[in-house]
């Protein structure tokens, strides 16, 4: 069989500080960060896990975290020339990095540039000092502004602004102020979420007041009409981009691609010859990982046939695009009999259109999801 497009990612575990709503894997920085301790780590985590490449090259890179722009375009000229040599990268690989609006690492962006990175991804997250400061960011709204003006500059190949919504106190008004001026910095890519409150962080301990859900419904569907008028189109629940702007990377995690991932916690997934997909989680703790003594690897398992359609139709029915019938069988050990008698049902409660070669989720579909989900478990 021909395998999925492979992809990587990074993670780069260390912040400034945590940020009360965020579940990621992120230790607040305590003193220099050991950049070159760990790119040595990371480059030998990729080393133990060239046994999954199986010939294939590296089709996009995404470096997450923490914050990745605490590390210096050195780091990144040295760790991306290794994933070079050592699987390849394809001709027009996407490599994205995520970074803060922060002076220092708008000051890299260049630096970023001439290491390889073609893509940043800039967490601006709100454009109102008062939100920024209830989120716990360190910028201000201004060098949000500077960091996408910088990014125009650098010679990128395209750049993304997070922006969130439904935040604290945050009326309608607030929301849609805030994205009009995110689509007045002309990004190619813009993510726009709604804030969820995540367990085991500050804002689980002590929630805070979020706006009522009829608020938040009329946030979603006036700021996805203002996105829309201003050319930037839907392809995924929270992605939105210009024509020919859409995240590679993001798109081969929804398509059901495989990916390596390598760094403290990083999670990967891996098909073999035999459309048998395993998953992989390396170790979380910055000093557990780079303990010389225990491997990289902290857990890993194969996904079972009874998870398998859910974890399928989970990534792909996120994407607004028709999801192929023939993925199915071509990307798992699913037959679509095996999936008939949900699939009937998604269609008969109007939360899946068949269209006879195609899936396609129906606006219904998009607003109840999770519904639609369910139906695989």
């Amino acid at each position: 069989m021909s395998l999925p497009p492979l992809s990587l990612y990074v993670h780069v575990p260390w912040c400034v500080q945590k940020c009360p709503y965020c579940d990621f894997n992120s230790h607040g920085q305590k003193g220099t960060i050991p950049e070159k301790e760990y790119v040595q780590h990371l480059i030998d985590d990729l080393k133990a896990d060239l046994h999954l490449v199986q010939g294939r090259k590296i089709h996009s890179i995404f470096i997450g975290g923490g914050t990745p722009s605490l590390l210096t375009g050195d780091a990144y000229t040295r760790l991306l020339g290794e994933v070079d040599r050592l699987i390849g990268l394809s001709d027009d690989c996407e490599i994205t990095l995520e970074a803060n609006p922060g002076t220092v690492e708008t000051g890299r962006f260049k630096e970023y540039v001439a290491a390889g990175i073609n893509r940043i991804s800039i967490g601006v997250q709100s454009m109102q000092n008062d939100k920024l400061k209830a989120l716990g960011r360190i910028h201000g709204a201004d060098e949000a502004s500077y960091a996408a003006k910088q990014a125009h500059q650098a010679g990128l190949n395209s750049f993304n602004l997070d922006l969130m919504h439904g935040l604290p106190g945050q009326s309608l008004e607030d929301a849609l102020g805030d994205l009009e001026k995110i689509i007045a910095l002309n990004p190619p890519h813009i993510s726009w979420y709604q804030l969820t409150i995540e367990p085991n962080t500050q804002f689980a301990s002590k929630p805070p007041t979020l706006p009522h859900d009829d608020i938040l419904w009329d946030i979603q569907e006036q700021g996805q009409a203002l996105l829309a008028a201003a050319g930037y189109e839907q392809y995924e629940i929270s992605g939105y981009a210009k024509p020919g702007y859409q995240c590679r990377h993001n798109l081969n995690y929804w398509r059901f691609g495989d990916y390596l991932g390598i760094g403290c916690g990083a999670h990967g997934k891996i098909t073999d010859e035999n459309k048998v997909i395993t998953r992989t989680v390396k170790v979380k703790h910055p000093r557990g990982y780079m303990d010389l003594a225990k491997p990289y690897l902290y857990e890993q398992w194969q996904v079972t046939k009874d998870d398998l359609a859910f974890e399928f139709f989970m990534n792909r029915f996120r994407l607004v695009e028709p999801c192929p019938k023939a993925d199915l069988p071509l990307l798992t050990s699913l037959s679509l009999q095996s999936q008939e008698q949900a699939l009937t049902e998604a269609i008969a409660k109007g939360l899946l259109i068949d269209d006879k070669d195609n899936w396609q989720v129906s606006p219904k579909g998009q607003r109840f999801l999770n519904d639609l989900l369910e139906l695989f478990v």
